[in-house]
């Protein structure tokens, strides 16, 4: 469609929604005041007749006045705000986090089971809603962990459970610069957790079935029907992900080998498979158009099949954001009616986050947008750069195009969520893309063949093939570690910064005008001047007592320079486990060494003694910090008495009876305590 039918309003409308819940997040994340419920619904009831009143008065006068505009893009950030704030748990009066104490210690909880997580190696994960508290009505989501024991309980989406425990926080990260799992959990509603062992679930029953749960029960029966066949392990787990959209039987090395490669996009159901399958159907159903209404008829079949598909892939954000845009557009095409692609995407993006305001902060369906806007906004102009005369041509130059598009858009919040930039993207895409219809045709034609008890050995044996190959593709370009950049220091202001030179220099390129040239020069000093501070920002030196379990890592910052001391040299590559890694990147350290813990050194005029499992201490005329670790057979009292610390300190490697024994001596002799295991690192600048 020409760019004349592009509707700015729904654009301006759907920007204004997301700046409102962009608002209320940041102001839960700041904790500033909330405001009441009520009160947000009686502002935008005034606000909605304020702009009723104004219409009405726009419309007698000649030339309309712009309160009119400001009040409706007021009432759609107004909008956003009460959408988020209202979900918030301040907001509702029976939340869990409203209703229990601190003091409680067993609770008796009514749980339904709302998701199934990937589980870690001692806990079986799931997100469940509380539905009453010691026979209180309640609500709210929590993450439920239930301990691996010999027996595990087999939990489905939608079981009802009673439970005894206590909820606790989900907890913050104790190491600096570290991925918040908190922070995370709460942009999809968790904001508690319970951990307990398979006694602790004292009844178990089926609960009313819901669509996300009818989608779970027809994926388990699926994966079921496909573990009975010959298909291979990681064949198997590749073909759940393609077609159902479970990841979680994926083996890690595996699914690093497709990050790696800039392929992880094909194991995560999405635009761009949902994008394949409804292209199939188009010329699957093309048929239907030479009969009476068979234009009608054909996009009616096309989005059944297309929501189908969605709940068959666990109605996931991504996918039912490209459902969703499909859905708009099939039905426009099939009544004839003008329409944009951009009107499509963000009639999309402004229902869906009017239906879910928190997807907004998922990265997938981040991602996923931008990627499509991209596309949509790019890839014609470059195409008219070649013009292919083949098919073969038409079709390599079309894939290399969409997917320089999408990669242009995506690049500045990949390197700041992932910190790194697969180098031979282009060759996977060139390689994979043609043939992924393909396998996303055969693979959907497997799993149904699979559920009906007619799979031929020959059509799996072909398909198993096939996977093997791209396997072993993905695994070798993932191998080629001189195009794989990792470990690059991304922050906010450079993704903003890189975003408004990108528009700048789009712009540019699609008409060239004076001012667009000195408004892109700009872009780039800015863009400059971003890298120079963030350069400037970083050169500082700070010393950081790591927690690590059963281990002491000490890390000291000299501007660039990371020096990591640990009580052994032997096992190298320490910078490259947790927590090292997300540190060093985040500090943007280029230069990394190791070393011996010492008994005794000085970090910016402060003395540190470090006493181990020997409990030998050197004689030292001043100590102001006392590092306990790997838990030393010392009187505490005798030694503070002895060289007077300023404070104490014990790390993640000490036994906790020993940490609660120091805690109380400290306590005692009024001396500041810190356990890097309840209150997370050290630091000193």
């Amino acid at each position: 469609m020409g760019v004349s039918y592009v509707n700015f309003s729904v654009i301006r409308f759907a920007v204004c929604l997301a700046l409102g819940i962009v608002t209320s997040y940041c102001m839960e994340r700041s904790g500033a005041f909330l405001i009441t419920p009520s009160t947000l619904f009686t502002t935008l009831a005034l606000l909605s007749i304020l702009l009723c009143a104004t219409w009405h008065w726009n419309k007698k006068q000649l030339e309309p006045s712009p309160i009119f505009g400001v009040l409706v893009y007021l009432f759609f950030f107004l909008l956003g705000f009460t959408n988020h704030s209202v979900r918030l748990p301040g907001s509702q009066p029976n939340h869990f986090t409203q209703v229990i104490s601190s003091k409680e210690n067993k609770l008796l909880l009514q749980l339904k089971v709302t998701e199934e997580l990937k589980p870690d190696l001692y806990n079986s994960k799931y997100i469940a809603s509380v539905q009453t508290i010691n026979g209180g009505t309640s609500k709210g989501n929590i993450l439920l962990q239930v301990r691996k024991d010999s027996l595990p309980p087999v939990l489905l989406v939608d079981d009802v459970l009673l439970v005894s425990g206590n909820i606790q926080p989900v907890p913050e990260p104790k190491n600096p610069h570290q991925f918040n799992y908190a922070a995370y959990m709460k942009t999809v509603g968790v904001y508690g957790q319970l951990l307990c062992k398979h006694r602790a679930i004292l009844s178990s029953e089926k609960g009313k079935t819901t669509l996300v749960g009818f989608s779970e029960h027809i994926r388990n029966h699926l994966i079921t029907k496909l573990k009975n066949t010959p298909l291979q392990t990681n064949e198997r787990s590749i073909l759940q992900s393609l077609v159902l959209g479970q990841r979680r039987d994926i083996d890690k090395a595996l699914y690093n080998d497709y990050a790696a490669a800039g392929a992880i996009h094909i194991l995560a159901v999405s635009g761009l498979h949902v994008g394949i399958l409804y292209f199939i159907l188009l010329s699957l159903f093309k048929p239907l158009t030479y009969l009476k209404y068979g234009s009608l008829l054909r996009s009616f079949l096309i989005v059944i099949v297309l929501w189908c598909f969605a709940i068959l892939a666990g109605l996931s954000p991504s996918v039912v954001r490209a459902v969703t845009m499909f859905s708009f557009f099939t039905f426009a095409t099939a009544i004839k009616r003008p329409t944009n692609s951009f009107n499509t995407l963000f009639l999309s993006f402004f229902l869906l986050l009017l239906m879910r305001p928190n997807w907004l902060f998922h990265v997938g369906f981040q991602l996923s947008y931008l990627a499509v806007f991209s596309i949509l906004w790019i890839q014609p102009k470059l195409y008219k750069l070649y013009q292919p005369k083949f098919y073969l041509d038409r079709l390599f130059w079309g894939i290399i195009t969409v997917t320089i598009a999408a990669q242009l858009g995506i690049i500045p919040l990949s390197l700041y969520y992932f910190h790194q930039f697969p180098g031979l993207f282009f060759v996977t895409n060139i390689v994979i893309l043609p043939v992924l219809g393909i396998l996303l045709a055969g693979g959907l034609l497997l799993v149904v063949l699979a559920a009906c008890n007619a799979l031929p050995d020959f059509f799996t044996e072909t398909y198993t093939y096939c996977l093997t190959l791209l396997n072993s593709f993905v695994s070798w370009v993932a191998g080629q570690d001189a195009f794989l950049f990792q470990d690059i220091p991304f922050s906010k202001l450079m993704v903003a910064g890189s975003y408004v030179l990108l528009v700048r220099l789009v712009l540019l390129w699609k008409q060239y005008t004076y001012r667009r040239l000195l408004y892109c020069l700009a872009s780039v000093s800015i863009l400059i001047t971003l890298l120079i501070w963030e350069k400037k920002k970083s050169g500082y030196a700070e010393m950081v007592i790591f927690n690590k379990s059963r281990s002491t890592l000490i890390g000291s910052k000299e501007n660039s320079h990371l020096t990591v001391f640990k009580s052994d040299t032997a096992f190298s590559e320490t910078s490259a486990r947790y927590p090292i890694k997300g540190y060093k990147t985040a500090t943007a350290v280029t230069s990394y060494s190791e070393k011996i813990i010492p008994k005794y050194f000085k970090f910016q005029q402060k003395s540190i003694l470090v006493l181990d499992s020997l409990a030998i201490s050197p004689i030292q005329s001043e100590v102001n910090i006392l590092l306990l670790t790997y838990s030393p057979k010392v009187n505490l009292e005798r030694l503070i008495d002895s060289i007077k610390p300023q404070q104490i300190i014990a790390d993640a490697s000490n036994y906790t009876s020993y940490v609660n024994r120091w805690r109380e001596t400290c306590k005692k002799k009024k001396l500041p305590f810190h356990h890097t295991g309840t209150k997370g690192a050290f630091t000193l600048k």
